[in-house]
C-alpha cells in the first residue's frame, strides 16, 4: 500500500465557497478516487488549509489522476494556491500496525503544525527515535494507518484511532504525553486543537469535507 497527500492554501476572499462546493461535491469526489484506484480518499481543513490524503496500491495507474483532478478544478481555480502537490510530502514518521478496512472500527486523528523555521530535521530526528524504540513490533491499536508528513512548512498527520482501545489514560500516560508535547512545543506551533488541554489556548478543530 502506497500514501499520497496534498497540501492546500485557500484565499481567504474564497474559503466560505470553496468549502461548500467541495462538501457538495464530497460523494462524487469519494467515487471517482475510488474508481480510478485510490481508496480510503480524505480532505481536510483548519484554518485555511485544504490537507488531502489516498492510498493506492502499486499496480495503479496514475496516469489517470487527471480524471480526478478535472472533478476538482472547477471549484479550485482561483481558489487556492498550491504549497504541496501530490505526492510531494516527504514522510515523517509511520506506524501503520494492523489497518481496519472497516472504518466503523476507527475514528480519525488528523492534525496540522507548522514547524518554526530551522527544526525540520529536529522534529524528524524526534520521531525517527520513536520509530526505533518500536522497532519491528506491529501493534494492533490504538493507533493504526499512521503517518504524519511534511511541505511547506507544515505537518499533517493522518491516524486512525482503533475505537476498541479507547479508554481514559493512565497517569502515567498523562504525564508523558504532556512531557512529550511541551517539548515539541520548542519546534511546533499547533493550528488544530489537539494539545488545547495542556496548553490552554484555543484552536480549531478539523474538519473533514471530502
Amino acid at each position: 500500500m502506497k500514501r499520497r497527500t496534498f497540501l492546500l492554501k485557500l484565499y481567504q476572499d474564497r474559503k466560505d465557497e470553496t468549502l461548500a462546493a467541495l462538501e457538495a461535491l464530497g460523494p462524487e469526489i469519494r467515487e471517482t478516487a475510488s474508481r480510478l484506484g485510490v481508496g480510503n480518499f480524505s480532505i481536510w481543513t483548519v484554518e485555511n488549509l485544504l490537507c488531502g490524503y489516498g492510498e493506492y496500491d502499486s499496480d495503479v495507474d496514475l496516469d489517470a489522476a487527471p480524471v480526478l483532478r478535472a472533478k476538482l478544478e472547477p471549484v479550485m481555480d482561483g481558489s487556492a494556491e498550491v504549497i504541496c502537490p501530490t505526492g510531494s510530502m516527504r514522510l515523517m514518521y509511520h506506524d501503520i500496525g494492523v489497518v481496519r478496512q472497516d472504518k466503523s472500527l476507527i475514528r480519525h486523528r488528523v492534525f496540522v503544525t507548522k514547524l518554526k523555521p530551522g527544526c525540520t530535521e529536529e522534529y524528524k530526528r524526534r520521531h525517527d527515535a520513536l520509530i526505533e524504540a518500536r522497532g519491528d513490533a506491529i501493534s494492533d491499536g490504538p493507533d493504526s494507518n499512521f503517518t504524519i508528513w511534511y511541505g511547506g512548512g507544515y505537518i499533517f498527520g493522518y491516524c486512525e484511532k482503533v475505537k476498541a482501545f479507547d479508554r481514559e489514560m493512565t497517569e502515567d500516560e498523562r504525564r508523558d504525553t504532556i512531557t512529550w508535547e511541551k517539548k515539541q512545543l520548542e519546534i511546533m506551533d499547533w493550528l488544530t486543537d489537539d494539545v488545547d488541554w495542556i496548553t490552554g489556548e484555543k484552536h480549531e478543530a478539523i474538519r473533514r469535507i471530502v
